[in-house]
């Protein structure tokens, strides 16, 4: 058993992972600050489910409030911090750039903080596929060259990996960082385009489809997501001192003055986007009607993920269809929703 502290547990991604570390007879504390961005409700639902477990307990709080977030890290002493919270979605990071800075920049400053006082065996924070920007080499690798982000959401997640890096080179801290590739299922987002596709199908409405429908995505089931990360949470890279003995991984991402890499976490599959609305329509059982646009700013034409890296480490790759997580999705959301 290892006692974990998982920022975002009122989130998509965070519920999740809280409940497979649960089940897998871990520790985990809690912290979210269950903010307005989307319906609280669904966010409070999560954390209510996650405490039916008594190994789990909630801080309702902010990374952003030091004080109140150091003091909760001293009380729980983690083996290990996995951090999710953030400032989510490209297209509003448009509307309201201040949030990203003030949550990912500065919010994750106070998380690399506190694990670099406790000492923590292996700090785990998430980036996004969106740091690939305007790369077009795919599938894309993690020691590619990322300088071309594409929206200040993309910005402020690559500015994480940075400054990520320099904690682990400073004092030997084993961090790794995630880059998801366009995570859906169960419990997801409602400004997701699978829960806004969903919701509109089924109340027969339109749906925007951007680019015309020219879009490729690497779409990763959530069970895969963080079945990788708790895989991963007892895989840190390795400190200085045991450099000596690490035998080299192909494609290693591993810095070479400091325990530290990034980790692309994609089901390593391209799907057109009308045929991941395709797929929704099979499940709802009826068309959805279009209206074709041009692309948003900040979002790009393609994302596919080379995750070799993740099979040598851990020996796992996610492999969930399309179609399979679509229709777990649409029948969590019938169920909830009650439709």
């Amino acid at each position: 058993m290892q006692k974990v502290l998982v920022t975002g547990t009122a989130g998509f991604i965070g519920f999740h992972l809280a409940k497979r570390l649960l089940e897998q007879g871990n520790e985990v504390l809690g912290i979210d600050s269950i903010t307005d961005y989307y319906d609280v409700n669904l966010k409070r639902r999560r954390h209510e489910i996650l405490a039916e477990n008594p190994r789990f307990t909630a801080q309702e709080i902010s990374i952003c409030d030091t004080d109140a977030f150091f003091q909760a890290a001293r009380d729980f002493q983690p083996d290990a911090i996995v951090h999710l919270a953030a400032q989510a979605g490209v297209r509003h990071s448009i509307e309201n750039p201040r949030t990203y800075i003030e949550t990912n920049i500065n919010g994750t400053f106070n998380v690399m903080e506190i694990a670099r006082e406790l000492d923590v065996k292996h700090l785990l924070m998430a980036s996004t596929s969106s740091v690939y920007g305007a790369n077009t080499e795919m599938p894309f690798t993690e020691t590619q060259k990322c300088d071309t982000q594409m929206s200040l959401y993309a910005a402020t997640k690559k500015a994480g990996e940075n400054m990520g890096h320099s904690y682990a080179h400073l004092w030997d801290l084993p961090v790794t960082m995630f880059r998801f590739f366009t995570v859906y299922g169960p419990w997801g987002r409602p400004d997701m385009a699978l829960f806004k596709f969903t919701k509109a199908g089924l109340e027969g409405k339109l749906i925007d489809v951007y680019n015309h429908g020219n879009m490729e995505r690497d779409f990763t089931y959530v069970g895969d997501i963080v079945r990788a990360i708790a895989l991963l949470i007892t895989a840190p890279p390795p400190k200085k001192a045991a450099r000596a003995t690490w035998q080299d991984i192909p494609g290693d991402s591993l810095s070479p003055v400091a325990p530290f890499r990034v980790m692309n976490i994609g089901n390593s599959e391209k799907v057109r986007l009308l045929d991941y609305i395709g797929a929704i329509e099979n499940e709802i059982g009826r068309p959805i009607e279009k209206n074709y646009m041009d692309i948003q700013p900040g979002d790009v034409p393609a994302s596919w993920a080379n995750c070799e890296l993740l099979m040598h480490l851990v020996d796992y790759q996610p492999r969930t269809s399309v179609q399979e997580g679509v229709a777990n999705f649409v029948a969590w959301y019938r169920d909830y929703y009650g439709v």
